[in-house]
């Protein structure tokens, strides 16, 4: 069996563009771990399709490169699920990924709501997203449990959540970088618009347990009668986040920066490895068979309900897909 590691060389590393991937790294020297994730054709199929207003798209690109980012470490065949239930103007995201690497999305949204955020200057994530819960949920097939963990969402953004669900939930003491964006192309048919998207994620994973805990301590966690400000911060995560808050939006969806050279240019100096990467595909798990079985779980009366001229028609939130059924149809095959 190959050796799935790839040292990267003393020199800089080429600027080559690998899009819809997701790279593993780590900085032994640091006990730092990571994965960078590129979006190309992907994230601008996903979010091409639903044309939500730029802002929702956006917020929805990032929470597509959270997922896979999260889903993509799974060492199981299964499903991990991100969805959102909130009282501002995008009411619900989910995301849905399927290991190895296929992913959906889509978002629901009060379109009023989102025009007058939009018209007001007050149209960032976090006031998107307004106040409810982020769910996260592992999901490893009908014959075992499922695993959920809930994060409160308060008007901070997908980013602010993830941390408080790493310090809550995992208590790995966990930074999150996340980045969406149009990118504009010259053509002979005029300007072209394409989504990119990017992320980056590193975690302090020392081999200490009491090193971590202490590493991401807030002041609220401090014991009872202990001075919160007197509490050690391990060094190596002090470098570590210090070095992941540099980058910068532009080079996690620059697709001249590679994922590699984006590594290189933060770890050369404690010396960083990166391991192979795996590829991520935007694919919606529906079929009319699904849609089928959906619509016979309805009673007869429910079906007849859904009838506009002469026929059924129901179509998927994820991908758009359409699929229409003659009533006797459904019927038939449901007797």
């Amino acid at each position: 069996m190959s050796n799935p590691e790839i040292a990267i060389p003393t020199r800089e590393p080429a600027a080559t563009s690998a899009d819809d991937t997701v790279m593993p790294f780590e900085v032994a020297a640091l006990d730092l771990r990571g994965r960078v994730v590129r979006l190309g054709p992907v994230v601008d199929q996903i979010l091409t399709r639903h044309a939500y207003p730029v802002p929702v798209a956006k917020l929805l690109g990032e929470a597509v490169v959270l997922t896979i980012m999260l889903g993509s470490a799974l060492k199981i065949d299964g499903r991990f699920i991100l969805q959102t239930q909130t009282d501002g103007p995008v009411r619900m995201l989910v995301v849905d990924f399927t290991a190895p690497g296929r992913v959906r999305a889509c978002a629901r949204i009060d379109k009023d709501r989102v025009t007058a955020a939009i018209a007001s200057g007050k149209a960032d994530g976090g006031a998107l997203l307004g106040h409810g819960h982020l769910a996260m949920t592992i999901d490893q097939g009908p014959d075992m449990n499922r695993y959920q963990g809930l994060v409160a969402l308060e008007g901070g953004s997908l980013e602010d959540a993830a941390h408080e669900y790493f310090h809550r939930s995992e208590q790995i003491p966990t930074r999150v970088r996340l980045a969406v964006a149009e990118e504009l192309r010259a053509g002979l048919g005029g300007a072209s618009h394409r989504w990119r998207a990017g992320g980056i994620l590193l975690q302090f994973l020392p081999k200490s347990p009491e090193r971590a805990r202490v590493a991401d301590l807030d002041p609220g966690d401090a014991p009872e009668g202990t001075d919160p400000h007197t509490l050690p911060e391990d060094d190596a995560w002090v470098q570590g986040r210090a070095l992941i808050e540099t980058v910068e939006d532009v080079e996690l969806i620059d697709p001249e920066v590679s994922s590699e050279r984006l590594v290189y240019r933060l770890f050369h100096e404690p010396g960083v490895r990166v391991f192979r990467g795996s590829e991520v595909h935007a694919a919606c798990s529906c079929s009319r068979d699904s849609v089928e079985g959906m619509l016979k779980s309805f009673s007869q009366d429910d079906r007849d309900h859904m009838v506009e001229d002469g026929k059924i028609s129901v179509t998927c939130e994820f991908c758009s897909a359409t699929y229409v059924f003659a009533p006797g149809e459904v019927e038939a095959k449901a007797s």
